[in-house]
């Protein structure tokens, strides 16, 4: 899952960065807002944290708001100083999808993050699956017909977008754009080394293959 970080504080920004990243996201950071806006309108974000204020013409709830504009539902958190009940309701009525307070414990943005992300496939709750193989995306286990496998965070990652996208052919480029993040220098061959890594791990000691090529245009996650 790819998150984007819009936030001008840089302590505030590179802590979140880390503790997303040690989450198994992959991040994008930006300190301004003219530059948030342009990745929040042209990248694909599975979500956002967004400051509501920001330097340059535009801030937070411009943001939001052009994404809401351009039909670009990805969940957004909207960080704020700004705590009273007019604030919210502004914030909210912008697009947001959620909305924290400065200052915020660590633990309270991580759960709300893992709610927001959710949400596109909360009828699986916290477990995706795909036949005899789930994945728990709050205590990061994998298993396959009770076998636990052990995956790095980038093959987690890996098949974590897989999973919520099972069934649809998914590209290289595609993969690349949610899995790595913005500043990553990767290659389309990189994706084919890491899907190998994967295929070691979930299909190649069970009698089943799951992660299937689809020849010319990428690859899907299927029972």
């Amino acid at each position: 899952m790819r998150i984007l970080i819009v936030e001008d504080e840089h302590k505030i920004a590179n802590a979140l960065k880390r503790a997303l990243e040690q989450e198994s996201y992959a991040v994008d950071v930006s300190y301004d807002g003219d530059d948030g806006y342009a990745m929040a309108t042209t990248e694909p974000y599975d979500m956002a944290i967004i400051d509501r204020m920001l330097p340059g013409e535009h801030n937070g709830i411009d943001i939001v708001k052009a994404m809401r504009e351009a039909k670009i539902h990805t969940p957004v958190l909207l960080l704020t100083a700004l705590g009273s009940t007019s604030d919210k309701t502004k914030g909210l009525d912008s697009g947001a999808d959620d909305y924290l307070v400065k200052p915020f414990a660590l633990e309270e943005l991580l759960a709300r993050v893992r709610a927001l992300v959710r949400r596109p496939t909360e009828v699986h709750g916290t477990t995706l699956q795909v036949g005899d193989l789930s994945l728990n995306t709050v205590d990061f286990s994998v298993k396959r017909a009770d076998t636990d496998i052990q995956l790095t965070s980038k093959e987690f990652g890996l098949l974590e977008y897989l999973l919520r996208n099972q069934g649809r052919p998914i590209s290289k480029d595609t993969i690349i754009a949610h899995v790595w993040d913005y500043d990553a220098d990767i290659l389309p061959n990189t994706v084919e080394v890491y899907v190998k890594y994967l295929r070691n791990k979930i299909d190649a000691p069970f009698k089943k293959p799951l992660l299937h090529t689809v020849r010319g245009f990428g690859y899907k996650l299927q029972a």
